[in-house]
C-alpha cells in the first residue's frame, strides 16, 4: 500500500490510523478480497481524518473519513458523523450533489473510532479553485450557495436540534441545550465560559421570542465555500457539497451560512439573489444576536482545539459586544 498520512504532533486533534486500519476497514466494507493499494490522507478538514483510498476490485477512488475518537469529543460536538449519517435522507433535494454513503461503522471494532466510506466526488476544492476565477465571475458561485441553502432549508424536520437527537419540542429548549453544552464543554478545557452561560440564562429568560420558530427546518450547519467543490468549468460551478455533519433542524436564520453570507459586503450579496431577503423585525435581530453567540462559543473551542491562543481571547471581545445589544 502507498499509505501517504499528514505527519502531525503528537498533541494534534486529527490523528491518523495505522495502514492496517485502513486495510480492515476496507475489507470489512467490500470484502476479504479487496486489497488496498493507496491511501492518502486529505488536508482541508479541521475535525475528522479522510483519506483518498484506491485499491484493487474498486472501479473508483473512494473517500474514507474517521471521526475522532469518542474521548476527544466535546458534548457540544458528540458523535458528528452519526449525526451527518442521520441527515442523508433529508438532503434528498442537493442529491445529485452530495458524495454517496457506502458503508458506514459504528462498532468501534477495528479503530475504536466511529468511520464511514463515501463516494469519491469530482471536482477541486472551491477554496484552492475560486481565486483562480475573476472575481466578477464571483457573485455566479455564491448564488448557487443561495439555491443550495434555500433548497436544504425547506426540509421541515421531526424535531428542534441536531437530526440525530436528541430531539426538542421547542426551539428554546434547543438553544438553552446547545448554548449550555457549549459552555460546559469550554469549562471542561479551563476557559471561562460565563459569558455563552449568560446567553443561555437570557435565551431561557425570553424563551416567548425564541419560540416564535414553530417549524423546524433542516439548517446546514457549516455549509459555506469550504464545504463545497468546483467542476472544470469557465464559470464557477458547485459540483459537490461536503462534510454535514453539523445538521440540524430549527430556524434557518441560526445557520452558519446565512451568518457567513451577512458577514461582507461583497460578491457574496448575490447569495441573497437566489436565497431570498432576510426577515428584519425587532425579533428577528434578537435571535441573531442569540445565534451569534452560540456561533462564537463554537468558535472558541475550535480556536482552543487548534491551538490558537489569540484567536480564543478575541472571542470573549466579540462576545461581550453581543452581550451588550443583548441587555
Amino acid at each position: 500500500m502507498d499509505f501517504r498520512p499528514i505527519p502531525r504532533e503528537p498533541d494534534a486533534f486529527q490523528q491518523s490510523v495505522t495502514a492496517d486500519d485502513i486495510q480492515a476497514m476496507c475489507r470489512r466494507a467490500f470484502g476479504s478480497t479487496v486489497q488496498v493499494t493507496s491511501a492518502v490522507e486529505l488536508g482541508g478538514g479541521m475535525y475528522n481524518t479522510t483519506y483518498r483510498i484506491a485499491a484493487n476490485g474498486l472501479g473508483a477512488p473512494v473517500i474514507l473519513r474517521i471521526a475522532p475518537a469518542p474521548g476527544r469529543q466535546f458534548v457540544s460536538e458528540y458523535q458528528l458523523m452519526r449525526n451527518e449519517y442521520a441527515t442523508v435522507p433529508y438532503l434528498a433535494p442537493i442529491a445529485d450533489l452530495i458524495p454517496r454513503v457506502l458503508f458506514a461503522d459504528w462498532s468501534q471494532e477495528i479503530t475504536g473510532r466511529d468511520w464511514m466510506v463515501q463516494s469519491h466526488l469530482d471536482g477541486a476544492p472551491a477554496p484552492d479553485r475560486l481565486g483562480d476565477y475573476p472575481r466578477t465571475l464571483w457573485p455566479g458561485y455564491f448564488a448557487q450557495l443561495g439555491t443550495i441553502a434555500k433548497d436544504v432549508h425547506a426540509v421541515r424536520g421531526p424535531h428542534f436540534g441536531h437530526v440525530a437527537g436528541p430531539g426538542h419540542p421547542t426551539w428554546s429548549a434547543a438553544v438553552i441545550a446547545s448554548l449550555s453544552a457549549i459552555a460546559d464543554d469550554v469549562n471542561s478545557v479551563s476557559l471561562d465560559a460565563a459569558d455563552v452561560r449568560k446567553v443561555a440564562d437570557l435565551a431561557s429568560e425570553h424563551r416567548k421570542v425564541l419560540d416564535e420558530i414553530t417549524q423546524p427546518r433542516l439548517l446546514t450547519g457549516d455549509l459555506w465555500t469550504v464545504n463545497t467543490m468546483l467542476a472544470a468549468a469557465p464559470t464557477p460551478v458547485i459540483s459537490g457539497v461536503l462534510d454535514l455533519d453539523r445538521t440540524l433542524f430549527g430556524d434557518p436564520a441560526a445557520d452558519w451560512t446565512i451568518r457567513m453570507a451577512s458577514a461582507k459586503q461583497d460578491e457574496r450579496t448575490a447569495f441573497w439573489d437566489t436565497y431570498g431577503p432576510r426577515a428584519a423585525t425587532s425579533a428577528d435581530a434578537w435571535r441573531a444576536l442569540v445565534y451569534e453567540a452560540r456561533h462564537l462559543g463554537a468558535i472558541r473551542l475550535e480556536r482552543h482545539r487548534l491551538h490558537n491562543t489569540d484567536g480564543v481571547h478575541s472571542t470573549y471581545d466579540s462576545m461581550a459586544t453581543v452581550l451588550s445589544q443583548l441587555t
